[in-house]
């Protein structure tokens, strides 16, 4: 009873000074700060994160919990440090998501990676990171503004191209990309609205979730050195004219449920900039079926609604007809987006090497073409080189093993 009377007493001290709200786990002892109002506020070790974070916010190497939809209000920044590891609630639906205005510092390294996970390791046990930033973007009809899909119903779309929501940096999420039960609404490991090329997406790893590795709702931010392991619908997905240009050695691994590699489209805007991709690793493993049975969404690169993209140095392995539907390297959905993106250069997959695939040397179409497009595989392309470490490897499987 003293040891609790002392607690609260210092607590009560804390709250006079930060103003922020303050549980005390009666077991434990253990203190949660919830919406922090503290300008240099430093979540205790084994703390809980929820609620809107309004101001400066410091969470240090240590393991802590987070439950609930944690939001990064405008004005304020969340850091992370080296080697902090959450536990989310899959109890609540629980993502974190920095808005608009909002920045996150999270600065892990290779062997001391920043990672989110969950207790029952089961995909789509949560919703992820998503960062909404002030970025253009080209929604459908041209629109400069459109509203999120990720239950959050968040208008998004702004004017600064070079706009920083922060710095990602080895961070790994594990087991999100959950599906919401409107029917519409969907969550991927890491979603981006509108993110400006001001902020640094770098060694990221989305493990096993149940929609998309990485999607991009237009904006301007590039990724280097980004992998996507076992997550079920596409590994990479864009629309509303996502237009990074400094994008570089991006890896999926495939394995027991995935759809296309990437989805690559541009919310039927045939006035869009192509995104530049250099060294694309795409491994398809033998054991790997769409979400859907006989479901067309088997090969690695699908390009539609006018979607545009120039990539080099690209390697693909493993993309074989599954279900008496057709694999191919590069499928275009309809002839619009033939005629002006790929017969205007906005569409390139070259050099490529096509390995251990069906339907080599050509590209697919889901309509009769123009021109077939044919190629010839570029052996000296080669799987892209990432760093080993820790930030790479879960439950003692190394992520990176298929790129040796």
């Amino acid at each position: 009873m003293k040891r609790n009377l002392l607690t609260l007493l210092s607590l009560t001290l804390l709250l006079s000074v930060s103003s922020c709200t303050i549980e005390v786990n009666d077991d434990s002892g253990t203190p949660t700060i919830t919406n922090p109002g503290n300008t240099a506020g430093v979540l205790p070790e084994g703390g809980k994160l929820s609620g809107e974070i309004t101001s400066n916010l410091t969470i240090k190497k240590g393991n802590y919990t987070l439950e609930g939809i944690v939001k990064v209000a405008d004005g304020a920044t969340l850091t992370i440090e080296a080697g902090a590891t959450f536990t989310v609630s899959t109890a609540v639906t629980s993502s974190l998501v920095v808005l608009q205005g909002g920045k996150i510092l999270a600065l892990g390294t290779a062997n001391e990676p920043i990672v989110f996970t969950t207790t029952a390791k089961t995909p789509g046990g949560w919703g992820g990171i998503t960062i909404y930033g002030k970025a253009p973007i080209k929604a459908v009809n041209g629109n400069t503004t459109a509203v999120s899909e990720d239950g959050n119903a968040i208008t998004y779309g702004g004017t600064d191209a070079n706009f920083s929501s922060g710095i990602l940096k080895y961070v790994r999420v594990e087991y999100a990309g959950k599906k919401i039960s409107d029917g519409t609404s969907e969550t991927n490991t890491f979603t981006f609205y509108a993110v400006g090329d001001g902020t640094i997406l770098e060694n990221l790893v989305a493990y096993k979730g149940t929609d998309d590795g990485y999607e991009f709702f237009g904006g301007t931010v590039s990724a280097k050195n980004i992998v996507s392991y076992g997550n079920y619908d596409d590994s990479f997905d864009w629309q509303d004219a996502w237009s990074g240009q400094n994008n570089t050695n991006w890896y999926a691994f495939q394995t027991v449920t995935g759809n296309f590699g990437m989805e690559i489209e541009a919310s039927a805007n045939i006035d869009n900039t192509p995104p530049k991709i250099s060294n694309i690793t795409l491994i398809r493993d033998a054991n790997t079926n769409p979400e859907v049975a006989g479901s067309t969404e088997i090969s690695a690169i699908q390009f539609k609604r006018q979607g545009t993209g120039i990539f080099s140095n690209v390697y693909i392995s493993g993309y074989k007809n599954t279900g008496g539907k057709n694999a191919y390297s590069v499928l275009i959905q309809e002839q619009t987006t033939e005629t002006n993106q790929v017969a205007t250069n906005k569409i390139k997959v070259e050099p490529l090497n096509y390995v251990n695939s069906d339907n080599p040397g050509v590209w697919g179409y889901a309509y009769t073409p123009v021109a077939v497009k044919t190629f010839t595989n570029t052996a000296t392309v080669s799987k892209v080189s990432l760093t080993a470490g820790a930030w790479a490897t879960v439950d003692g499987v190394n992520l990176l093993s298929a790129l040796q």
